[in-house]
């Protein structure tokens, strides 16, 4: 992953910044370069956009079920 993406991930779990995790770990899954780690991210991202209500809830966790990770 990358390193500045990286800070930011931390720096919004400092700040318990939810909303900003969704579209961090969105984007991580989207940079990722296998499978596994892909959904790993989009796990986290999926978790934080269910707790907000987020609106991309609905798409990460289409993402899931296309890879069978539901």
């Amino acid at each position: 992953m990358d390193v500045a993406l990286d800070a930011l991930i931390l720096n919004a779990h400092a700040k318990d910044d939810r909303a900003a995790l969704v579209t961090l770990y969105s984007r991580a899954a989207d940079l990722a370069e296998d499978v596994d780690t892909e959904c790993f991210f989009l796990t986290y991202a999926h978790i934080f956009a269910l707790e907000l209500n987020h609106p991309s809830q609905a798409n990460l966790r289409a993402r899931l079920v296309a890879y069978g990770r539901e």
